[in-house]
């Protein structure tokens, strides 16, 4: 599909992030291309849609926590916004998440990370395994306590990528279906993308937005390109057999030091995650993890037994040196990134497609100061040697 007459913005990658970013940028009046060979696929169809602010804060991550809470906070009309454009529900659910312990050893890890969350200002509230069992029944007798975490929600992923494309369809988006193989750079400017079989597209503004691809896509100058990282994740599906009673709330886990969550759906499927791999990008998913995988969530919820396989979904998260996303201008004019969001690519959705907007029409930034622990060139060279001391 060739391009519109007039192109402002060509976001290239077709994920949660750049689908968001280029329905809120058409809608403040760009023309907007976006370019993927899947639309809607990749990691984002892998996802479980977690919104987890507060499961998700990690020792050595403390500088996250404001962006998430904020990005969490934002989620509510963020939903209502999406759902009224694309005319189809997304599932936002603010249900809370119940953290659980699978045994003693497991609650005193559990409780080392609470005590991060409630450092970093999050509310967790601690649960007795009895008090775990009242709230979600279907949790194995065994298991040794926990906490509710009442900011932790969760949404459909594949409801929202879906309602995201054609949201971005009704604001004038057009998607261009093939990989992008470079962003044109002219004079330090840049003003388009080649594409695969040798079309070119022009514009005003480029956002690179493809993921774990995002560093191999040509024309960036070396010292631009972000240094991201594939993370394969793997997210396997399960439905309810005939009469088996299902997860009333979201459950995430530690089973001997490892995290597991199950994310029920209201179509009656059951997500369960979570698998964290730096195998390049190898997409082949091996029988161990799975079966791994699968005896946490057993060991939480022996009810799974009575649950079918529907899928196993592989996924490649993309990661940054410090887990942190990279979000705005490049040294570049005209050329912004939108990737490295790991683990938290639809939770940093809204409040990463209002940036890029606000930057790209000439209002932003959008959510002054949120973003300025995260930009792009934190990790330049050059920018490095002038922080360290260690420059010419």
């Amino acid at each position: 599909m060739a391009g519109p007459p007039r192109t402002d913005v060509v976001v290239v990658g077709g994920g949660v992030i750049g689908l968001a970013l280029a329905w809120r940028t058409a809608r403040a009046g760009a023309a907007v291309v976006v370019v993927d060979p899947a639309p809607g696929r990749g990691s984002s169809w892998a996802a479980a849609g977690m919104l987890a602010p507060a499961a998700e804060a990690h020792f050595g991550e403390e500088g996250l926590a404001a962006l998430t809470v904020a990005a969490a906070r934002a989620w509510p009309r963020f939903a209502a916004d999406l759902e009224a454009a694309a005319g189809r529900p997304v599932h936002f659910t603010a249900s809370g998440t119940l953290l659980v312990a699978a045994d003693p050893s497991d609650r005193a890890a559990t409780e080392r990370v609470l005590g991060l969350q409630r450092r970093l200002g999050l509310g967790p509230e601690d649960r007795t395994a009895t008090a775990c069992r009242a709230e979600e029944p279907l949790l194995a007798p065994g298991i040794a306590g926990g906490a509710l975490l009442p900011d932790d929600h969760q949404v459909d992923n594949r409801a929202v990528v879906g309602a995201l494309r054609e949201a971005a369809t009704e604001a004038g988006v057009t998607f261009v279906t093939g990989p992008v193989t470079a962003v044109r750079v002219a004079a330090g400017r840049a003003g388009g993308v080649d594409l695969a079989g040798g079309g070119r597209l022009g514009a005003g503004a480029v956002v690179l937005a493809a993921g774990s691809h995002s560093a191999d896509v040509d024309g960036v100058p070396p010292a631009d390109r972000p240094p991201v990282r594939p993370v394969r994740g793997v997210t396997v599906r399960l439905r309810a057999g005939p009469g088996a009673p299902r997860l009333r709330r979201t459950v995430r886990g530690l089973v001997h030091g490892r995290t597991c969550y199950l994310v029920p759906r209201v179509d009656g499927t059951l997500v369960v995650g979570a698998t964290s791999e730096e195998r390049g990008f190898e997409l082949a998913v091996p029988l161990g993890g799975v079966g791994d995988l699968l005896d946490d969530a057993r060991r939480l919820v022996p009810v799974l037994d009575e649950y079918g396989l529907v899928e196993w979904t592989p996924g490649l998260r993309p990661g940054s040196p410090d887990n942190g996303p990279l979000v705005g201008r490049t040294a570049v004019d005209g050329l912004l990134v939108a990737t490295g969001h790991y683990r938290n690519g639809f939770l940093l959705a809204p409040v990463t497609a209002d940036e890029i907007a606000a930057l790209v029409t000439g209002t932003g930034p959008a959510h002054p100061g949120l973003f300025d622990a995260f930009r792009p060139d934190r990790f330049r060279p050059d920018r490095a040697a002038a922080l360290t001391g260690t420059g010419p």
